[in-house]
C-alpha cells in the first residue's frame, strides 16, 4: 500500500487561505484527473469540504508524489505553491488511513463528532468512481472509512458531542440563550438549496421559526426544499410555513428576515455589506433584535464587513473556527480513537493479505497447468486407460498437489497480513519461479472486477 494524502484544513491553515483555495466540483474533477495523469499516481480522489481540501493518491514514489500533488493542488486552487506549502500536511501509508478514518468519525472536524463529513466522503468516492480515478485501493479505503464513521456514531456517544455546523453556528448566534427560545416565532431566510442549506432550513424549522424563505439560483430546487419542509410529518411545528423565492428577491426578503443562513457554491459574495446595510435601513422595526447572519460557505457568501454594521450579527466559518477551539472534548472521543486504531490495523492487514492473493492464484494456476500437462503425457503413454481410471488418477494427482500447496499458501497469507509481510509475495514468486506477467494479469483482472462491483455498491 502506497497511499498518500496531501491537504490543508482548518487545523493547518487560516480561514483566509482555505477560502482562497476552495474548489468547485469542476475543479475537483480536473484535479483528480490531473493527479491520475501524473507519473507517480495510479489512483486519485479529492475530498473537499468547507474546512478542508485533501488529495488522496496511490503512488509508487513518495517524494515525487508529494511534490506532484502539492503542485497540482496549488495550480487548481489558484494559491501560489510557495504560499500554500507552509499550510500543507502529508500522511503516508498507515498514517494516511488513520487520518481519513479520523476524519470520517468527526475527530478532525471543526465541531468534533459531526456526522455531515460522512456525506462529503461519500460524495468524494462517488466522484472518483464516476471519473474512474478511484481504483481498488481508494474504493476499499473510502468504503471502509464510511463504515468506520458509522460504527463510531453507532457504538459511542460521539453524537452527543458532535453537533452539526449549522447547530453550532446557531448556538453562537443565540449567545447563550437556548436556540429554541431564541428562534421561536422568527422569520428565516436560507440562501442555497444544497445539502448544507437543506440541513439549515430543517434545523431552523425544528428550532421553532415561524417561516423559512428559501432562495436559490434554480428556483425549482428551492421549491422542492420548501415543499419538503412543509409536508405532513415535516420538521416544522403546527403553523410553520415555507416559501421559495428567486435570487433577485433576496433584497426584499432580507428586510423581512430575522435570521439568514447562506451556503452556496458561488465564487463571489452573495450578500455585500451595502446590501445588508440597505436591508437594515428598510426594516420596519429598527429597534427590534439584530439581524442574525450565519455564513457557512467557503469561500464566504457574506461580506466580512457586515461584522461592523450596527444592527447585524454575523457568524462565519472564521468565527466558528475560533469558537470551536475552546469547545470541550467528549469522553467518548477516546473510545472513538480506539475504534480508529483498531480499524486502521485491520485495514492494513487486509490490504497486505490482498497483495499476496494474485501470487497465490498464479501459483495454483501454474500447479493446475502442471497437472494437466502430466495427465496429457500419461494419456500418451497409457492410451488403454478407460475414462473411469483416467478420472481417478487425475483426481488423485490434483488432491496431492492441493495438499502440498495448502499449508504454505494459507501460512503465507497469514504472514503477509502482518506488518512487513509484503516481502512474502516476492519470496513465493522466487521460490516457485512464477512468471511476473501471470501475477500481473491476475491483479489487473481483480482490479477491473473490483471497480465494476464497487461502482454499483451503495456506500
Amino acid at each position: 500500500m502506497s497511499l498518500l494524502v496531501v491537504g490543508l484544513s482548518h487545523r493547518s491553515a487560516p480561514v483566509s487561505v482555505l477560502e482562497r483555495a476552495a474548489l468547485t466540483r469542476e475543479s475537483r474533477a480536473r484535479l483528480a484527473h490531473d493527479v491520475l495523469a501524473a507519473e507517480p499516481a495510479t489512483e486519485s480522489a479529492v475530498l473537499a469540504t468547507c474546512n478542508r481540501i485533501e488529495v488522496y493518491a496511490d503512488v509508487d514514489k513518495f517524494h515525487a508524489g508529494v511534490a506532484e500533488l502539492s503542485t497540482l493542488l496549488a495550480r487548481h486552487s489558484g494559491v501560489a505553491l510557495e504560499e500554500l506549502t507552509p499550510y500543507l500536511y502529508v500522511h503516508y501509508e498507515d498514517r494516511a488511513v488513520h487520518h481519513l478514518f479520523s476524519v470520517a468519525c468527526g475527530l478532525d472536524s471543526m465541531v468534533v463528532g459531526e456526522g455531515q463529513i460522512l456525506g462529503q466522503i461519500k460524495d468524494a468516492l462517488a466522484l472518483g468512481q464516476e471519473l474512474h480515478t478511484a481504483g481498488r485501493l481508494l474504493n476499499d479505503l473510502f468504503q471502509q472509512a464510511l463504515r468506520v464513521g458509522k460504527r463510531a456514531h453507532s457504538e459511542t456517544g460521539i453524537d452527543k458531542a458532535g453537533q452539526s455546523l449549522v447547530t453550532f453556528g446557531l448556538e453562537q448566534l443565540a449567545a447563550g440563550t437556548p436556540v429554541a427560545d431564541w428562534a421561536a416565532g422568527r422569520r428565516a431566510l436560507v440562501i442555497g438549496a444544497g445539502s448544507m442549506s437543506s440541513l439549515a432550513a430543517a434545523t431552523l424549522a425544528r428550532a421553532g421559526v415561524a417561516h423559512v424563505a428559501v432562495a436559490n439560483r434554480t428556483l425549482e430546487r428551492a421549491e422542492r426544499l420548501a415543499a419538503i419542509l412543509t409536508e405532513p410529518g415535516g420538521p416544522g411545528a403546527f403553523g410553520f410555513t415555507a416559501s421559495a423565492v428567486p435570487m433577485d428577491a433576496v433584497p426584499g426578503e432580507l428586510e423581512l428576515a430575522d435570521v439568514v443562513v447562506s451556503c452556496t457554491g458561488a465564487t463571489g459574495l452573495v450578500l455585500t455589506a451595502d446590501a445588508v446595510r440597505a436591508a437594515l435601513a428598510g426594516r420596519t422595526n429598527g429597534s427590534g433584535p439584530a439581524l442574525a447572519l450565519l455564513d457557512l460557505a467557503m469561500p464566504r457568501d457574506v461580506d466580512a464587513a457586515v461584522h461592523r454594521l450596527p444592527g447585524a450579527r454575523l457568524v462565519d466559518i472564521e468565527s466558528l473556527a475560533e469558537a470551536s477551539a475552546d469547545a470541550p472534548m467528549a469522553a467518548d472521543v477516546d473510545q472513538v480513537r480506539t475504534i480508529v486504531s483498531d480499524e486502521v490495523a485491520a485495514f492494513g492487514a487486509a490490504q497486505r493479505a490482498a497483495h499476496i492473493t494474485p501470487t497465490v492464484v498464479a501459483l495454483r494456476t501454474m500447479a493446475a497447468d502442471v497437472v494437466a500437462s502430466e495427465m496429457s503425457r500419461l494419456n500418451g503413454r497409457l492410451p488403454d486407460l478407460d475414462d473411469k481410471q483416467r478420472a481417478e488418477i487425475t483426481q488423485t494427482v490434483r488432491r496431492v498437489v492441493d495438499k502440498l500447496l495448502h499449508a504454505p499458501t494459507v501460512r503465507v497469507k497469514e504472514l503477509a497480513a502482518t506488518p512487513g509481510g509484503a516481502g512474502y509475495a516476492d519470496a513465493l514468486r522466487e521460490l516457485f519461479d512464477l512468471d511476473p506477467q501471470a501475477v500481473a494479469a491476475v491483479s489487473r483482472a481483480d482490479t477491473r472486477a473490483d471497480r465494476h462491483t464497487t461502482a454499483r455498491e451503495p456506500a
